[in-house]
């Protein structure tokens, strides 16, 4: 068994200024901006939210499959996913434009300026939802906007139950298509932002939204996770980290427990810790795939974190 994870493959290149961009930017001069920035710091990682919730699946035991589509470039990426023993079936490589990447420039203050090209990720309606016996369950990703779409609809034609994870791409849509993605999705995840703004296009409460799928589940940060199901709302306690280093990626290693617990067939309480956990083991590294662990470990650290066993 297996789930299709559905959602943009990513280059970031990851830069640190070592001043304050505010000491260079005039504000009286932002009509004429042409600055210069040396970052003598710069790392590139493998990112992308369906590269990440694969990486973390994988680290669990269970066997993702990535639906997305890539560029020219993609090959030292698919040297890592082949490393990490992750398939790459339903990848599509267009031999006409870039992977999607993102350019990052951090300063001492942690202010970002962000430049991202879409590339190949925009084309994500290229690809559908395979007809595999072995798919057990789905993702919507954030993706190309036209993608996320007919995948969502792919997936309920194909009677395959997903997580709707709009993300950064939820401003894309109006309040119609957002319903859209509910009524068809077995299960949403937002964070208390996304969900903020989910109430407000749609005009449904989380309780009212959660009414129309099996579960709800809002994530909060270091406050841990909301999960609404079955008229109730479970309070998820946080897993804490040994160092808060990187926050990038931990949204996609919670989805991936979570990912990981309905594949188990689990209870929400432990499917929401696992969740909370793969988020904290995620911060303590900088990167979206740079920490690892034995499920030995795993076990151990989820006694630690919630005075139960796994």
């Amino acid at each position: 068994m297996t789930a299709l994870i559905c959602g943009s493959m990513a280059y970031d290149t990851i830069m640190v200024f070592q001043d304050k961009f505010k000491h260079h930017i005039l504000p009286e001069q932002v009509h004429i901006l042409n600055v210069s920035f040396l970052v003598p710091e710069l790392r590139r990682e493998y990112g992308g939210c369906a590269g990440n919730i694969a990486y973390n699946l994988k680290l669990l035991g269970a066997e993702p499959l990535i639906m997305a589509t890539v560029g020219k470039d993609f090959g030292p990426y698919a040297q890592w996913l082949a490393y990490c023993g992750i398939r790459q079936d339903f990848i599509k490589v267009l031999d006409d434009t870039y992977t999607a990447q993102a350019y990052i420039t951090t300063d001492l203050d942690d202010n970002q300026i962000t430049a991202f090209h879409p590339g190949a990720m925009a084309f994500a309606h290229l690809n559908q939802v395979p007809a595999d016996p072995s798919i057990r369950l789905g993702i919507v990703a954030p993706d190309g906007r036209e993608g996320m779409l007919q995948h969502a609809a792919q997936f309920a034609e194909a009677g395959i139950p997903f997580i709707f994870d709009p993300g950064q791409g939820l401003p894309m849509f109006d309040g119609r298509e957002l319903l859209d993605f509910v009524e068809r999705a077995s299960w949403v995840a937002v964070n208390d932002y996304e969900a903020q703004l989910l109430k407000e296009r749609t005009g449904l409460t989380p309780e009212q939204l959660a009414r129309r799928v099996r579960a709800l589940i809002v994530t909060q940060g270091a406050n841990g996770s909301l999960i609404y199901t079955e008229g109730d709302c479970l309070a998820i306690p946080p897993a804490r980290p040994k160092a808060a280093l990187d926050p990038t990626g931990c949204g996609d290693a919670y989805r991936a427990g979570l990912i990981y617990g309905l594949l188990e067939e689990l209870d929400w309480p432990t499917i929401g810790r696992i969740a909370s956990l793969m988020g904290a083991i995620k911060v303590e590294s900088y990167g979206t795939q740079n920490h690892s662990f034995t499920l030995a470990s795993f076990r151990e650290r989820y006694r630690d974190s919630f005075g139960q066993d796994l």
